[in-house]
């Protein structure tokens, strides 16, 4: 049985091995991913990968991953917090929480609106990454533009 998330503490070697894992996929995600504008590492000193998807609803998906000692941690930036109607807005948002697996939207800086989540070390593989970052964009394809119309209503006339 797997430890409980955030018991089991990776050790450098343990990273790097994931570290390459990620790059690996990466790679391939660069050749097979259509949809994959853009994949980058961050800093050196830091585990944290910067992925831009083309979209429909929302012209581009940024999706971050963040490894750590504990989790992986992903998010995307959504959109600005709304203008008007701020009830309905994170009640709609809210609702839709409940059919996301693995994801959650959240308020981030300046109150703006991401979609986050995370997985232990121990569950990161190639098909997690997969559907990690395929649900993310789902997701905001979903939502973005329901979303859009109740926080910024006025704006559609």
């Amino acid at each position: 049985m797997p430890p409980e998330p955030g018991e089991r503490v990776a050790t450098p070697t343990e990273l790097a091995a994931l570290g390459a894992l990620i790059e690996g996929w990466l790679d391939r995600q660069r050749v097979e991913n259509p949809l994959l504008e853009e994949a980058e590492r961050g800093e050196p000193a830091v585990a944290r990968w910067r992925l831009r998807l083309a979209g429909e609803e929302k012209d581009h998906t940024t999706v971050w991953l963040t490894l750590d000692q504990r989790t992986l941690s992903y998010e995307t930036y959504v959109m600005p917090a709304p203008e008007e109607n701020h009830g309905r807005f994170f009640e709609h948002l809210l609702a839709r929480n409940r059919g996301f697996n693995g994801a959650a939207f959240c308020i981030g800086d300046e109150d703006a609106i991401y979609l986050r989540g995370q997985l232990p070390v121990w569950a990161v593989t190639e098909e997690e990454l997969d559907r990690v970052v395929g649900s993310l964009y789902a997701y905001v394809e979903r939502c973005f533009r329901p979303a859009l119309r109740i926080g910024f209503a006025s704006r559609f006339g």
